[in-house]
């Protein structure tokens, strides 16, 4: 039972390397090198997050082998991304340019955070500011001294 669990596991994780078909490897191993990184940096258009590194589809394959061809054409990395990007838009990268556009998806998490933080603070410091009870008025506290005086007899009830 163990064995075939670990065997799942093993198959489970070995599974994005069998996503680049033999036939898809490039005989030049700086060439196949960048082939795979720029795959990891190209969306998978049929799987959404994934890379097409490390996706099965068929669209993924024929992107891969795009990527292999612009390379042996002599395209630098950038080249071939700008391709893609001219091809299919931005949304092809997994990580989009920062442009006007996009600026409030890459920053505006991180500015909702800030303040978050800073209205649980307030809240907090306003909490702390009300959260003791308010001092008795010179009346009260005469009229409280005169009842706690009146208990001295020690039966609990007024004298």
């Amino acid at each position: 039972m163990i064995r075939a669990l670990l065997f799942a596991l093993l198959l489970l994780a070995s599974a994005p390397v069998l996503a680049v078909q033999p036939d898809e490897v490039l005989d030049d191993a700086a060439l196949e090198a960048r082939a795979r990184t720029l795959s990891a940096e190209v969306r998978c258009l049929v799987c959404q997050n994934q890379s097409i590194d490390d996706s099965n589809a068929e669209l993924a394959r024929d992107l891969r082998l795009l990527v292999r061809e612009r390379l042996l054409a002599g395209d630098s990395d950038q080249q071939v991304l700008d391709f893609l990007v001219a091809r299919y838009g931005p949304f092809v990268l997994l990580e989009p340019p920062k442009t006007e556009s996009t600026l409030i998806l890459w920053y505006g998490p991180a500015v909702l955070l800030g303040l978050g933080a800073i209205a649980v603070i307030v809240a907090f410091a306003r909490r702390r500011r009300s959260a003791g009870p308010a001092p008795l008025t010179p009346e009260e506290q005469m009229r409280l001294d005169a009842l706690l005086d009146e208990d001295d007899d020690g039966t609990g009830r007024p004298a």
